[in-house]
């Protein structure tokens, strides 16, 4: 048996660390995390974790590199302190999308960042939703990569869509997709596009939505270029209300431009990254990860079977 669970936030989503806490019944430990002018970040924690078990939550999101440097130190600084366990907590795994060489003299950096964050000095991590189910495969760490799926499925469930179409945005999430479509009894349709650099282009629909309401799913919305690609493609072939589902509210400019101007008549998505006021859409409804993640840490901290709370 481990110490006393111990909870840490960075500063990429403080909300969400505080639902958790909220959740698990404790406090949030008290840390400083200091930027000095010359960006050099500084950590200091306010009492003693030696002996403990200890959850750094951190998102690796916006700004992107500050936030996985933060969450590189928080590590190092509970080594340092003497920690008995210490297991990151990323409910959002930034450059997921890096993870294999697709093309001649270019990095797998999915596989550098989970070898730094094993290096500071994590002993275990809890993700949700990677971009790439292998990249678990580039921690020599145990892990647990849980899913937003039932969140977002039990949501939709309880609305009404029925003569609805499942389409995913492409043929890459097509498996999950499935998933979304078995659990809702919904049938399922496709848009194919091929992508060049940072650019997709849809291609066609595979499947029929004509007269129907659609639903698109995918793990994480960016830029909304492939959303906005997939919204069109569907009003084309005669579709009538669309909603849209994912996991990651990335929105990287022109993300809400994008989405602001698309006839969506609700967007779905969880917290795992805070959205800031000047992105949030009113058709935007966020559903809490914090229950999940609560629960799978205390799992962890008592070493009770994770996979049982999926019925795994």
């Amino acid at each position: 048996m481990y110490g006393e669970i111990r909870i840490f936030s960075g500063t990429a989503n403080r909300p969400l660390a505080e639902e958790i806490a909220k959740y698990l019944n404790v406090s949030l430990d008290g840390v400083d995390i200091v930027e000095f002018p010359n960006e050099n970040i500084f950590v200091r924690l306010h009492r003693s974790v030696r002996g403990q078990d200890v959850f750094v939550i951190q998102p690796t999101c916006a700004p992107v590199n500050r936030n996985i440097m933060e969450l590189l130190i928080m590590l190092d600084t509970l080594k340092r302190a003497s920690a008995d366990r210490i297991t990151a907590v990323i409910p959002f795994y930034s450059y997921g999308r890096t993870d294999k060489k697709d093309q001649p003299r270019v990095p797998i950096t999915a596989r550098l960042i989970a070898d730094m964050i094993t290096v500071a000095g994590a002993n275990r991590f809890v993700t949700i939703d990677l971009h790439a189910g292998q990249i678990q495969g580039f921690f020599s760490i145990p892990g647990d990569e849980l899913t937003a799926f039932h969140i977002l499925s039990d949501y939709f469930l309880e609305k009404d869509l029925s003569d609805a179409v499942i389409v995913t945005a492409d043929l890459g999430f097509a498996k999950k997709g499935r998933n979304f479509a078995q659990k809702l009894h919904l049938p399922m349709a496709f848009v194919e596009k091929r992508r060049t650099g940072v650019d997709s282009e849809a291609v066609t629909l595979i499947g029929d939505v004509e007269g129907k309401n659609v639903l698109i799913v995918d793990d994480e919305v960016d830029t909304a270029g492939s959303v906005a690609e997939a919204v069109n493609i569907v009003k084309k072939h005669g579709a009538k209300d669309i909603y849209l589902s994912f996991t990651h509210p990335t929105f990287s400019p022109p993300a809400t431009e994008r989405l602001r101007n698309l006839p969506i008549k609700e967007m779905v998505t969880t917290n795992t990254i805070p959205i800031p006021p000047e992105k949030m859409l009113p058709n935007i409804t966020v559903l809490s990860v914090a229950p999940l993640l609560g629960e799978v840490i205390r799992r962890i901290h008592k070493g009770i079977s994770v996979g049982e709370l999926f019925n795994e």
